[in-house]
């Protein structure tokens, strides 16, 4: 079992693809670039052997945005990495970069402890058809349940005008799974991560055609843990009313899953009420 502990409840977002070349490292860093600029202060967490989110962040200089770094594959390939990860207290982001290779109870395990999970995917045929079967695997074998609208995709190096692009579009429709952003094929990504940096700290006439699709994909990240945090607050005002049925009662009798569903209405009724009010 993995665990990443630590952090001030952190958001824990994991980028995977089983395809290598996909752009999982190039989101990966510019969202840690992104968020550190907010003053975030993420944790970028590599998984790759090939370590090349960690190669990046030794790239950066001191006098940019923090970004913490940890290693989660070990250094000696004969020894087993740690499944339990530690990210400082002050860490609030947790980016989680997968390697293509990766088994099965390994991704599993990952799947399970991501409050957010982003598939970057190329535009192109055998892109595609790797995405269909490895998403095919995410909803079937490790159950990932579209209705939580934890997983979106991320398309990158687009060219919107081509046969490829318009075939993903319409892949992706079947599927019932946003596709949150697209990212051009565009030279800036390779100019920012050949200085340790993400393309939001380029300069601004320069990104002014690519920085909004990354604002999209860090706007829907927001929204996602606004709506974790909902779903937390809920459950402990559910906990919290059940209890004191059973309080009130000298926590004799009763049925707790009675209580339990009829705290769930209250609740509800609570948070409806609060929310026409705002």
């Amino acid at each position: 079992m993995i665990s990443i502990s630590g952090g001030d409840n952190p958001h824990k977002i994991v980028i995977l693809n089983p395809k290598g070349g996909c752009g999982k490292t190039t989101l990966a860093t510019n969202l840690a670039s992104s968020f550190a600029l907010r003053g975030a202060r993420p944790t970028l967490i590599d998984c790759d052997p090939h370590g090349f989110s960690m190669g990046w962040l030794e790239k950066r200089t001191e006098d940019r945005p923090s970004i913490y770094g940890i290693r989660g594959y070990a250094s000696d390939p004969g020894i087993a990495a740690s499944p339990r990860l530690e990210v400082p207290k002050d860490s609030s982001i947790v980016i989680v970069d997968l390697p293509a290779a990766i088994p099965h109870e390994t991704l599993h395990a990952y799947t399970y402890l991501a409050d957010s999970l982003l598939i970057p995917i190329q535009p192109s045929e055998i892109d595609v058809y790797t995405a269909t079967r490895f998403i095919a695997e995410l909803l079937l074998d490790v159950r990932v349940d579209r209705n939580e609208r934890r997983l979106a995709i991320v398309a990158n190096r687009v060219r919107s005008r081509t046969k490829s692009y318009q075939m993903l579009v319409r892949f992706l429709s079947s599927l019932k799974i946003p596709m949150i952003a697209a990212l051009r094929d565009s030279q800036v990504f390779m100019h920012a991560a050949a200085q340790g940096i993400g393309i939001s700290e380029l300069p601004a006439h320069k990104i002014r055609n690519d920085i909004p699709q990354i604002n999209a994909v860090v706007s829907w990240l927001d929204k996602r843990r606004a709506a974790i945090h909902h779903m937390q607050q809920r459950q402990a005002m559910i906990e919290q009313v059940a209890y004191g049925y059973a309080e009130s009662r000298g926590f004799q009798g009763g049925d707790p899953a009675k209580d339990w569903i009829e705290a769930e209405r209250e609740v509800d009724s609570r948070l409806g009420e609060s929310a026409s009010v705002n």
